[in-house]
């Protein structure tokens, strides 16, 4: 079973005001203006309330001299001021029980002025606050724009919610020619008070918003947005995240080559497939998946069907799906027969399905084909590039295009014309699809990404461990770390200990040849050149310059393969397991696989099946199997002794033998908190 993680705690702070406000002041002069600009270019219907202490006006509207001047608490407040300025705002706001401010001005902790944000936290007291360092929100569904810049969004009536931890790319994302429909963009900036779970969840409980989409560069609270994601999921509603970054304990944690391994976002990729979030590598792929999560939420599976009437464009949808975990099965016996059919003997039916042009143009026809061939599957790819409308008649595209539509409405399945470049689908024309429940993608590779992150699995209920502040640490030497693992009831050589060889010799004679000879006192014995193996006589050794002491251990024969398996506590995740192959390759070959604890058996076997290398563990060429219970056990027990020893900060096996009947671990670092 897994082991139970604890719950976040948060403030329970009333949003709606902020994000959804009927009256907004304006602090500043040129940054306030702009706001001012941006709610009357969209329509905002409330009251615009512009404050400044010399000016008289600010475009046609008269200013308050003073927020104390104004005729009610506001709903939000932009406060365009700068920083020292902000933080008395902020707090004859919140003394006069505003709804929330958007505090604009940078130079605070990003710039070493922690104490200063500090206090602009406590001068807010329970009122929300979004920033400092942040650009606002823009609120396209109630026409509500605290945003003091331009932007390309328009107003809509459903649509999906973006929230930036960086305010230039929320910009860049609201200037998508992809026909998504967004209905909110937010900027957390500092975050010093609102995180990003808090503030995500204020959006995703307005029932008009259908999908979440993050550009996080760190989560502040990740048992909470694994929790938000599980609300997510019930709800209907699907996260796509691009994150930036590694988290911090990768870089920090000495452990031999664990850090090197989890390095590059591993344990942040884990997290988000752990909690049920995509995860997508670029915006365009962002924009993609929240475009088919706005229409049809979460995907059902990945089982999927292509058709085009190109082998061309067939060989490209192999070739390029060969990078995701999307499966194109065969077509049945019956779906060969009646595609047979239609499309005659000249057209070979497989999936991806090139159905040539002896149909084009023919609607019955093509709807027929593509709903056959759509049927079975949890949703299918339709490959076809519109002509552009400036230089060509895109007359003759049109029986395709309404048979595609014709062919979901028919199967209920998704059915995704896509198109081989990006810019061949005209956004007026997405838009009017999209409102028809047909989500067209732009870019053959982007498309193929979207879709493996809107089919992501649900996953059970699942929160990561509490994170734990970074603390030093001291490391155990191997044969103390050994005595831990075998407490705990991993297996580990027989073996003895001694300060000298000397002392050492008479005690080896105890243990079964041929021996693995070992120096204590380094992080890394093989570099060190202190490991000597298949000894028969120690007293026939000489000295390991820097030993701190000596292990003499029974070499394990029999390993089918070695293995590193490490757990590690994650300043931001809680706690890692990382699995792969090892020994002295380990970083060379870097063929690991991370997962955030807690976990159960059955996420350890599907880690150890996605090893590059998992072939060697079930008999490769004739070779005996490994006992991959055994490895299960190892896992599991580390998993274990990590939960009930709060001292201990990372544990090391490299390698654990895998054998046909159990497994060894042979080498392992332990480190624990110094106090």
């Amino acid at each position: 079973m897994p082991l139970a993680a604890g719950s976040a705690q948060h403030t329970k702070r009333d949003l709606t005001p902020l994000l959804r406000p009927k009256s907004i002041a304006v602090l500043g002069s040129v940054w306030a203006a702009n706001v001012i600009e941006q709610c009357d270019r969209i329509g905002f219907g409330g009251d615009i309330w512009p404050v400044h202490p010399t000016h008289d006006h600010i475009g046609a509207r008269a200013c308050f001299r003073s927020v104390h001047d104004l005729p009610m608490p506001p709903d939000v407040t932009f406060v365009g001021v700068n920083r020292s300025a902000s933080v008395d705002v902020v707090r004859d706001l919140s003394a006069m029980g505003a709804g929330g401010a958007i505090c604009f001005a940078s130079g605070w902790a990003e710039a070493g002025a922690a104490d200063l944000q500090a206090e602009l936290v406590s001068a807010a007291g329970d009122m929300p606050v979004l920033g400092p360092n942040c650009y606002g929100v823009l609120n396209l569904l109630d026409r509500a724009v605290i945003w003091p810049d331009q932007h390309g969004a328009l107003p809509c009536d459903r649509g999906v919610a973006i929230l930036s931890q960086s305010s230039n790319i929320a910009i860049n994302l609201t200037m998508q020619a992809r026909g998504l429909p967004i209905a909110y963009v937010a900027c957390l900036g500092n975050a010093a008070q609102v995180g990003m779970a808090e503030l995500a969840h204020a959006m995703l409980a307005d029932d008009r918003v259908t999908a979440l989409g993050l550009y996080a560069e760190g989560f502040d609270d990740a048992q909470a947005m694994a929790q938000l994601a599980q609300q997510a999921r019930r709800d209907g509603k699907g996260i796509v995240v691009l994150k930036a970054g590694k988290t911090a304990a990768g870089a920090a944690a000495a452990v031999s080559h664990t850090a090197a391994l989890v390095g590059g976002g591993a344990a942040s990729s884990a997290f988000l497939a752990q909690s049920g979030m995509g995860e997508v590598r670029d915006l365009a792929t962002l924009i993609e998946t929240l475009k088919i999560l706005h229409v049809h939420g979460p995907l059902p599976g990945r089982r999927l069907c292509s058709l085009s009437c190109s082998g061309g464009e067939a060989g490209l949808v192999s070739d390029l799906a060969a990078a995701y975990e999307l499966e194109f099965p065969p077509l049945s016996v019956d779906q060969t027969q009646k595609l047979g059919d239609i499309l005659g003997p000249l057209v070979t039916l497989s999936n991806p399905l090139d159905y040539h042009t002896f149909i084009w143009g023919d609607l019955d026809k093509t709807a027929a084909v593509f709903a056959q061939t759509l049927r079975p599957f949890d949703a299918g790819l339709f490959v076809v590039d519109p002509p552009r409308t400036d230089r060509c008649d895109p007359a003759s595209f049109k029986p395709a295009l309404d048979a595609i539509q014709m062919a979901a409405t028919e199967t209920g399945k998704p059915a995704f014309p896509v198109a081989t470049l990006p810019e061949n689908y005209d956004e007026t024309w997405i838009g009017g699809q999209i409102a028809q429940g047909v989500v067209p993608l732009c870019g053959l590779d982007t498309a193929l990404a979207a879709i493996e992150a809107a089919s992501l699995p649900a996953p059970p209920a699942w929160h990561p461990w509490r994170a734990q502040p970074a603390r030093d640490c001291l490391m155990l030497d191997e044969a103390a770390g050994k005595q831990v693992l075998a407490q705990a009831g991993i297996a580990v050589p027989n073996g003895v200990v001694a300060p000298d060889l000397n002392a050492l010799a008479p005690l080896a004679k105890t243990l079964k040849p041929p021996l693995a000879l070992k120096g204590l006192g380094f992080a890394h014995k093989s570099d060190a050149g202190a490991v000597r193996l298949n000894v028969t006589d120690v007293t026939a050794q000489a000295e390991m310059q820097g030993a701190t002491g000596y292990l003499a251990e029974e070499m394990v024969t029999g390993a089918v393969a070695e293995l590193i398996i490490a757990v590690q506590r994650d300043a931001v995740y809680g706690a890692t397991l990382t699995l792969g192959f090892g020994g002295v390759q380990a970083e060379l070959l870097a063929d690991v696989v991370t997962l955030v604890l807690p976990i159960t058996p059955s996420d350890i076997r599907t880690a150890l099946n996605r090893l590059k290398l998992a072939p060697l563990l079930h008999g490769y060429r004739g070779k005996p199997a490994a006992d991959i219970d055994a490895v299960v056990d190892v896992a599991l027990l580390l998993q274990d002794l990590l939960h009930k020893s709060p001292d201990i900060e990372d544990i090391e096996i490299n390698p654990l033998l895998a054998c046909d009947s159990g497994a060894v671990a042979v080498d392992a670092l332990i480190r624990k908190d110094k106090i």
